[in-house]
């Protein structure tokens, strides 16, 4: 199976050994900020720094630092393993760059990177993270409501789902594994039209970097992260639920939904607590991630049967 077992981690799986031999470094924003140029966050030389500050915060929650962001990542195009993706998506062009909203749609629309930030004014929501793995994290992501995009595309009455595909390409992408790429996720429609619901082009006041998800990444806050499909390069409007890489992989695993839901058990380890990210205490989990206000959107099912 591809994510391990938690028999298999060690505590410097879930908290990288960087973190707990020198903690204090991470801590310091100027240090992490420091090392960001390197790692590719200014490809497309855009500062987002004058994004609107919203209302999507997570309060006095601590922002986890820059440096576990860009050093601990899920991305299996460039990797298996936590480090991988940062050393290995160094040099991942992602310029041009070319995203389509097709399907379901009144107005197909095929757009450059750049002209993302004309389809909305951009916004800095602070999220919280959690992963199946048990592991969160808290980023302030820089981006523009995804449903500003699909509102343009004009959704027919046949949209009931949206369907998502990363990019991938075997020269750039050597290291991939064990998925039948490229990933593809998917929503319903009215979780892709909820307020929550990002495509992310930015973290931390810069574009994003490479092993982050650049250019473009959705951030779903509310469900685990491997719903936040990164890379993104085709958005499709469909009748009928989509296929999705890990409910493909591993059904009994993994469902469509995969809301955080700290009652449904993984089925090899509970999801009643995290850790987060440079901190060594774990946390009680929240229902869908303590974003209560996506609750009616599932009114009147059975989140243990669509987990």
């Amino acid at each position: 199976m591809l994510i391990r077992k938690p028999t298999d981690l060690r505590d410097s799986d879930v908290t990288p050994k960087q973190m707990y031999v020198n903690r204090r470094r991470f801590l310091t924003g100027s240090a992490a900020l420091g090392a960001f140029g390197a790692l590719g966050g200014a490809a497309h030389g855009m500062k987002l720094t004058d994004a609107k500050k919203t209302a999507y915060n997570v309060g006095d929650e601590k922002v986890t630092p820059l440096d576990a962001i860009t050093h601990y990542n899920n991305f299996y195009e460039f990797g298996t393993d936590k480090g991988d993706p940062s050393e290995n998506a160094k040099d991942f062009r992602t310029s041009p760059w070319t995203l389509k909203v097709e399907g379901a749609v009144a107005k197909p629309i095929t757009l450059d990177h750049d002209a993302l930030y004309k389809i909305a004014p951009l916004e800095e929501r602070i999220y919280r993270h959690r992963c199946v793995e048990a592991w969160s994290i808290v980023v302030p992501w820089i981006g523009i409501p995804l449903n500003a995009l699909l509102k343009q595309a004009e959704p027919t009455p046949k949209a009931k789902y949206v369907a998502f595909e990363s990019y991938f390409d075997t020269k750039q992408m050597p290291r991939a594994y064990g998925i039948n790429f490229p990933y593809v996720e998917g929503l319903r429609l009215d979780e892709a039209m909820h307020p929550l619901t990002l495509l992310a082009l930015g973290l931390y006041g810069e574009t994003l970097p490479n092993q982050d998800g650049a250019p473009i990444r959705l951030v779903v806050p509310w469900k685990y992260g491997f719903k936040s499909i990164k890379s993104l390069v085709k958005i499709r409007l469909v009748e009928k639920q989509p296929p999705t890489s890990w409910n493909q992989i591993a059904s009994n695993e993994y469902g469509f939904y995969s809301n955080v839901n700290p009652q449904v058990d993984h089925p090899r380890w509970s999801q009643a607590k995290e850790r987060r990210l440079g901190e060594f205490v774990k946390r009680e989990t929240l229902m869908f991630n303590g974003y209560s206000e996506v609750a009616s959107l599932y009114t009147g099912m059975d989140l243990r049967k669509n987990y």
